[in-house]
């Protein structure tokens, strides 16, 4: 999401900018990227197929991207319903310049189209050859498996991953989600797994932050900034200095460590954040320190789906 135009958010990084993190990420052996339709209104999907092309090569990588949200104020531009899902695919092919993407993933629930239609949609997309794979995002635990079950009633495509919300301050996905994945075999690959960059310790409860993210992502104002979520960055500051790394490090450590999860969806705007996350995989955390950072966690409402 960081890479497209900064016309549709002030801190997306334009076309030039963003090169260099796609060629260091190749470099780093980073091979699965993950964007979406909407992100940028379409040129993140532009922006991330061209770099993909000039630094990567197609058999060695995992391209991901989603639909759900509109693209337009137009009717049949947003939702799940059949004819949306097999436009998008196509639109979103030739914005990436591929003939296929490996992870097609719905990027939210739509309350008004039956699960039916939009399984049966997303399985026609795989055996049209347009997509490997399908993958869902935030929702209940319960629509999930009733997904999963329908897909198998059907014969058709099963989902394989999720992409929940799930970091250090909002745990909620371990009551079931991350529990029904690991029974079901599903890959997890959370979305902000540093909160928006709340857990990137550079915000307190006197100041929020001084980067034009932080100034202006209201989205992040609404789910995060609990009395309890700046305690969990300052255990996470503290554990960072007393073991010489970034607090991005340690925040992304911790998401590796727990179970059910394959990879975070990290995103950064500095080179620097990158080879944080690039370490974060190097970086081993024990039991006790594990313990530290979880232990102020106070329950949330649901944030992130509805």
């Amino acid at each position: 999401m960081t890479y497209g135009s900064s016309k549709w958010r002030p801190w997306i990084l334009d076309e030039e900018a963003a090169r260099p993190f796609f060629r260091r990420a190749i470099e780093a052996g980073i091979n699965f990227f993950d964007t979406a339709d909407m992100y940028s209104l379409g040129a993140s999907e532009e922006v991330t197929g061209r770099a993909l092309r000039e630094f990567g090569n197609r058999d060695e990588l995992v391209i991901a991207t989603k639909v759900f949200f509109p693209m337009t104020s137009g009717p049949n531009m947003g939702g799940l319903g059949r004819k949306h899902i097999l436009s998008a695919i196509d639109a979103s092919l030739r914005r990436l310049g591929v003939d296929y993407v490996d992870l097609y993933q719905i990027h939210r629930l739509d309350p008004v189209t039956p699960f039916e239609e939009t399984l049966e949609a997303l399985h026609d997309v795989v055996k049209s050859g347009k997509a490997r794979y399908i993958g869902a995002s935030s929702m209940f635990a319960w629509q999930f498996a009733k997904m999963l079950k329908t897909s198998e009633a059907h014969g058709w495509t099963r989902f394989v991953s999720m992409q929940p919300h799930y970091n250090l301050v909002y745990r909620e996905e371990e009551r079931e989600m991350l529990p029904l994945c690991i029974d079901e075999g599903i890959g997890v690959i959370p979305w902000s797994p540093l909160a928006r960059g709340f857990l990137a310790g550079n915000r307190t409860r006197e100041k929020r932050g001084e980067t034009s993210r932080a100034q202006t992502d209201d989205y992040a104002h609404q789910m995060y900034y609990a009395d309890s979520d700046f305690t969990i960055v300052e255990r996470v500051v503290e554990l960072a200095n007393k073991r010489g790394v970034g607090p991005a490090q340690v925040a992304l450590a911790w998401i590796l460590h727990r179970p059910g999860v394959t990879a975070p969806i990290v995103g950064a705007s500095k080179l620097e954040q990158l080879e944080q996350s690039i370490a974060a995989v190097d970086l081993e955390l024990s039991a006790e320190e594990m313990a530290f950072l979880e232990e102020p966690y106070v329950p949330h409402r649901v944030l992130g789906h509805q």
